[in-house]
């Protein structure tokens, strides 16, 4: 899958994208990353990519000229991959259903980071075909949030991660938070590891796993859980079974 990253701070994005992960994904050919510096489309000697807001304010805003002419020089010399995305806080809520339905794009996708204030609302209007957000919170600019979308994207596509049924279980695959893991030693300072994943009985520890993925969800995000629709019966007696009766009551859930 190709993605594109248009930025201003191109060696922070490669930096990352050249370890664990995504640097595998990319020597195999898994991922076609191609990192573009908004300052190559720049028109002044100091590669100005920004200028102060009219109307006044605090802070600078990137100006459209040099965000227009980077991508437009890239979509005419070897084409584009759209949705071209702007990293923003006003964007659509990203979440693993949208890395998976990104991930799913044979177009590829493209990102633009955005940095000071924001960009000039044209970029906004008239070059981006829409916009995400990682979060309600306010970052310095679109890289760390591009690098956010850029790995959640490449480990769902088909031989990114080594073993691909890792993707089918962990947190947020079935709109659930994934279950407890251990590993040796079996005890650890008194603290024993559940006697259930020691007793080799595969039936046992994938009832256990469940019912510990969705006692973590009602328990820490209940958000994630009424999105569901709620538990469903056979979800209700699994946890009852594992005895969490007192949970399911407090969260109302009868039996």
């Amino acid at each position: 899958m190709r993605i594109d990253v248009f930025t201003i701070f191109p060696g922070a994005v490669e930096c990352y994208a050249a370890i664990a992960l995504l640097g595998r994904a990319r020597r195999s050919g898994v991922l076609d990353l191609r990192v573009h510096d908004l300052r190559s489309a720049a028109q002044d000697p100091h590669r100005s990519v920004d200028d102060a807001p009219f109307g006044g304010g605090a802070g600078m805003v990137l100006m459209a000229e040099p965000l227009f002419g980077a991508v437009e020089a890239v979509e005419a010399a070897e084409g584009l991959p759209r949705p071209l995305l702007l990293l923003g806080p006003g964007g659509r809520r990203f979440d693993q259903a949208v890395a998976a339905e990104l991930a799913t794009a044979h177009s590829g996708v493209s990102l633009l980071c955005g940095r000071y204030e924001g960009v000039d609302q044209r970029v906004v209007d008239h070059l981006v075909d829409g916009e995400l957000s990682v979060g309600d919170f306010v970052l310095a600019g679109g890289e760390a949030a591009a690098l956010v979308v850029l790995e959640a994207v490449t480990r769902l596509l088909p031989g990114a991660v080594g073993n691909e049924a890792s993707t089918d279980e962990e947190s947020f695959a079935d709109g659930l938070l994934e279950y407890p893991q251990y590993t040796r030693p079996a005890v650890f300072r008194g603290w024993e590891v559940p006697e259930v994943l020691r007793s080799g009985d595969h039936r046992r520890v994938g009832e256990w796993r469940r019912a510990q993925a969705l006692r973590r969800t009602l328990e820490r995000r209940p958000d994630l859980v009424a999105a569901r629709g709620g538990l469903r019966p056979d979800e209700i007696a699994l946890l009852a079974a594992w005895g969490e009766v007192r949970l399911l009551a407090e969260h109302g859930y009868d039996l």
